[in-house]
């Protein structure tokens, strides 16, 4: 077994050497304009996936895909003569679905652009229900008297605690007692 950075070397070098014959050496009029997005080679550098696009209508994409099968090849000799590998890798072409994802998400952005310009238009002119800041203020009246009650609180709170820490258990004091004399 190889390692995964051998593998990725020889997709990316598969990659630049399959597009590159497709442009200069290929001369197939069904080909149309095919981009090669990405190659990728199994562990074992025995089988080589090539992703591909096509530019144009379904038709197009057909046409181009029976013209890749069919210089196949004259693609895999190009690729054993370039990359001088022990075992050439065996090209299996795959369109890819980058374009389609994309115009998903452009469809998906573009229907929450309508929601947030109807929810923009719907809030036009309302108010908060409540108020607009909804923290009291030190110039707010009851300020103080709330602030009083509160640190009035915190010193209950903390009286009680400090007692119950100071005072303990005295069962524990006099076993620990019993067994220090």
């Amino acid at each position: 077994m190889t390692d995964n950075a051998r593998a990725r070397k020889l997709a990316d070098r598969i990659q630049v050497v399959v597009a590159e014959t497709l442009d200069r050496r290929i001369k197939d009029p069904r080909l149309g304009f095919v981009t090669i997005t990405d190659a990728r080679v199994t562990g074992d550098l025995r089988e080589a996936t090539v992703f591909y696009t096509v530019y144009g209508d379904d038709e197009e994409r057909a046409a181009s895909a029976a013209a890749l099968e069919s210089a196949k090849g004259v693609l895999r000799s190009e690729v054993g003569r370039q990359t001088g590998v022990r075992f050439t890798p065996t090209l299996a072409f795959v369109p890819d679905a980058l374009p389609d994802n994309a115009r998903t998400i452009e469809d998906l952005l573009d229907k929450a652009r309508a929601k947030d310009a109807e929810v923009r238009e719907v809030s036009t002119g309302k108010t908060y229900a409540g108020d607009a800041d909804p923290y009291r203020k030190p110039d707010d009246e009851g300020y103080e008297e709330d602030a009083a009650e509160a640190a009035e609180a915190a010193e209950a709170t903390g009286a009680a605690g400090a007692a119950g820490r100071a005072g303990g258990d005295d069962d524990t004091d006099d076993t620990d007692g019993a067994a220090a004399k």
